[in-house]
């Protein structure tokens, strides 16, 4: 059997089909679309930098469209979801508590994650903080970090939060809640107690083979040596595997321009047809973030799109090239440009210091038309009452140069 031929633009409109970025949202988001949004991507990153909305809640926003944030909130604490290790930080579905045990019980194999010899160190405390937990309900880190009044007891105590990232890591205890984002911690004993190691816990190697399968389906459309990544996965017997999903009918072969051999998940398969036809369109335009799925490998970002890109928050000012928190921008399809942001919230104004179009995007009245829609939605989500704009490309956004006031959400 002939292994069918892609073009590349109909590769990254399969692989945002997998994703739910092809296409505008079709109706309102619901609640529910929380959950199912991120089982569709598998793992929602997150990160706290809040210059802008925060990396989680913007990347469903790119998705679902305008939604209150406090549902990511709510899923978590009606315990649709939790957090682990998995891409990195992330939120996943409950139901996957099974994939990511066995790093719990393993978690000198985490590396800068846990810290051995702390937890040893400091054995003492942290026997008396899981048994304050076990009496007294839930804590947060940040009840540790101020010498309240009163004679001895909890509150006398100061122990660092790294006792609790440990217990975490080691899946001890489970986040259970966000406070202002900042985390919540139970038991896990307490949140899981229908679990029970001797009979649910998998093996290593069959929970990563689901990791693999879960990757595959988020995809979509994928290099063989894009998969591991999605959960961090090493040392992985990857041919063999991918033979396996094979087998099963989970992937098959495609064949890409310019990639090469790739894999397309069964899930896909109603849509080749049209892909191979090029008739697969892709009509949406979106602000990303930096953690967002689609761009959170730089290098499959880079061969995959001809993105290049890099977080430079953490770099000095003078070497940055293109700005503190810079966002993606996704146009029908492809990644057009990026640019530099951030909200005052005070004020209710969306700041863009700058934005970049990529080499070879020129300015055009359908670029610009999308390009304004997304960057308007984005700002009303984020109760903007007016977006200001500095650096922009020569011929983009020319009757916007001094600001764009925007209707509230």
């Amino acid at each position: 059997m002939s292994v069918p031929q892609l073009s590349l633009t109909a590769a990254r409109h399969l692989h945002l089909a997998a994703q739910g970025l092809l296409r505008k949202p079709s109706r309102r988001a619901r609640p529910a679309d929380i959950l199912s949004t991120i089982q569709r991507m598998s793992l929602l990153q997150i990160d706290t930098i809040n210059i802008v909305a925060r990396s989680p809640y913007l990347v469903l926003f790119s998705r679902l469209g305008s939604y209150p944030q406090h549902w990511l909130d709510d899923a978590l604490r009606s315990g649709e979801l939790m957090e682990y290790w998995a891409h990195e930080a992330c939120f996943l579905p409950r139901k996957d508590f099974a994939l990511v045990r066995h790093r719990m019980l393993a978690p000198d194999k985490m590396g800068w994650k846990y810290h051995a010899a702390w937890m040893q160190e400091h054995a003492a405390e942290i026997e008396e903080l899981v048994a304050h937990i076990t009496q007294n309900g839930p804590v947060r880190s940040a009840d540790f970090e101020h010498q309240r009044k009163g004679a001895g007891g909890w509150w006398a105590w100061k122990p660092h939060k790294r006792h609790l990232e440990g217990l975490f890591t080691a899946g001890k205890v489970m986040v259970v809640e966000r406070r202002n984002f900042q985390r919540v911690y139970d038991l896990t004993q307490r949140v899981m107690p229908q679990w029970d190691d001797s009979n649910d816990l998998l093996s290593q190697e069959n929970a990563e083979y689901r990791m693999l399968e879960n990757s595959a389906r988020s995809l979509g459309l994928f290099r063989a040596q894009w998969l591991a990544d999605y959960y961090r996965l090493r040392k992985l017997a990857l041919p063999l595997m991918l033979e396996q999903m094979q087998d099963a009918g989970t992937i098959s072969p495609v064949n890409v321009e310019k990639l090469g051999p790739c894999w397309l998940h069964a899930s896909l398969l109603p849509l080749l047809e049209q892909a191979q036809a090029n008739k697969l369109t892709a009509t949406h335009s979106a602000v990303l973030s930096p953690f967002d799925p689609v761009v959170w490998d730089r290098k499959r970002a880079e061969q995959f799109f001809d993105f290049s890109y890099r977080l430079e928050c953490y770099t000095p000012a003078p070497k940055r090239q293109f700005g503190y928190f810079v966002l993606p921008l996704l146009h029908r399809g492809r990644l057009v440009g990026r640019m530099d942001a951030k909200m005052h919230r005070k004020e209710g104004i969306l700041e863009i210091i700058s934005l970049y179009l990529e080499n070879g995007v020129k300015p055009s009245l359908t670029l610009e038309k999308g390009l304004i829609s997304a960057i308007s939605e984005f700002a009303r989500w984020q109760d903007a009452q007016r977006i200001a704009f500095s650096r922009l490309p020569e011929g983009l956004f020319n009757a916007y140069r001094s600001g764009l006031e925007i209707d509230a959400a």
